[in-house]
């Protein structure tokens, strides 16, 4: 048997464990709540106890087990391997996790935002096999990011690099969370889209989402595909921006492919046909030469894997 490797990936609500091969295969897989209210101690110490319950599940003692890497959803100095904050668990004042983490299991960990992770995993074995220049973009409830190039997470100065999410797009638009104005986030992610067809409504507008009781990226993509005209106009205004976005990163780091995950990316053709007509567009055509937009195919496998490739891709 060869070496096996765990990756975490660490949300508000769950914590994903997957148990990794050295080609990024998934041996076995658990999901456990968080639990966030029992604060640092009582999270960092279900994630040791949920790892050495998915070795022994695997039938695997904890010295076969080769390495762990968690991903994290919050600011990080990742070559420190502290947490400097996770504001959706409540964290707000440093941990070292790492350290803690390597105590408490007697082998290596790393650790790295959680869109890092995602990306890592899908230019690892997802979309992005076989490709060392990726920039890889999630849409949710936020607008994520991380970036490969020649094969390696790029972090930047401060570990802010792939923040996509916050390239300012409009900046007299609507206020971001992170204290500027029309940032990315704000327009594509399904927050900024349900916010633009929320207004609308309010605003009066003629619009099938009037009825519906509650709007979200499927009944936007719905409603655009049968021709309503708010619907077509967020999914448009979403798209463009984000086109946007993409065509800068472009003249900036020349990747040869795009990945879009997340929960907006489920509406599949109806978002990626558009969108690489926006981007061919929009970008200068020898930053575009050759460059593929594709969609995420790891879904929700993509932290844990790409986690557990922190360690998994230095070590084989």
């Amino acid at each position: 048997m060869g070496k096996r490797w765990i990756g975490i990936d660490l949300g508000g609500t769950s914590m994903k464990l997957g148990l990794v091969d050295s080609h990024g295969n998934t041996v076995l897989e658990m999901e456990k709540p968080t639990l966030a209210q029992e604060g640092v101690d009582g999270v960092i110490g279900r994630m040791v106890s949920h790892a050495r319950e998915l070795a022994k599940e695997a039938g695997l003692r904890w010295a076969d087990v080769a390495g762990v890497g968690v991903g994290l959803p919050g600011f990080l100095d990742v070559k420190a391997g502290v947490v400097k904050q996770l504001t959706n668990l409540g964290w707000h004042e440093e941990v070292p996790i790492r350290r803690l983490l390597e105590e408490a299991w007697q082998i290596p960990v790393k650790i790295d935002n959680d869109a890092n992770v995602a990306a890592l995993g899908e230019a690892w074995c997802g979309a992005g096999a076989g490709v060392d220049d990726v920039v890889c973009i999630t849409l949710g409830t936020g607008v994520g990011g991380g970036l490969i190039l020649d094969g390696q997470l790029l972090h930047g100065r401060y570990g802010f690099a792939g923040e996509v999410g916050h390239m300012t797009i409009d900046p007299e638009g609507h206020p971001c969370n992170c204290g500027m104005r029309g940032c990315l986030e704000t327009i594509s992610s399904a927050t900024g889209m349900v916010r633009m067809a929320n207004e609308a409504i309010a605003a009066g507008r003629s619009t099938v989402l009037a009825d519906v009781e509650k709007v979200g990226t499927k009944e936007i993509f719905a409603a655009a595909a049968a021709g309503d005209a708010v619907a077509l106009e967020v999914k448009k205004r979403a798209i463009d921006a984000l086109a946007q976005a993409m065509s800068a990163l472009s003249v900036v780091l020349n990747p040869a492919r795009f990945i879009i995950g997340g929960g907006v990316s489920y509406a599949g053709e109806a978002l990626i046909q558009p969108l690489r007509e926006a981007y061919a567009k929009r970008t200068q055509p020898n930053a575009r030469q050759g460059v593929d937009v594709v969609l995420a195919q790891l879904g929700n496998r993509a932290g844990y894997i790409g986690a557990a490739g922190l360690l998994a891709r230095e070590r084989k």
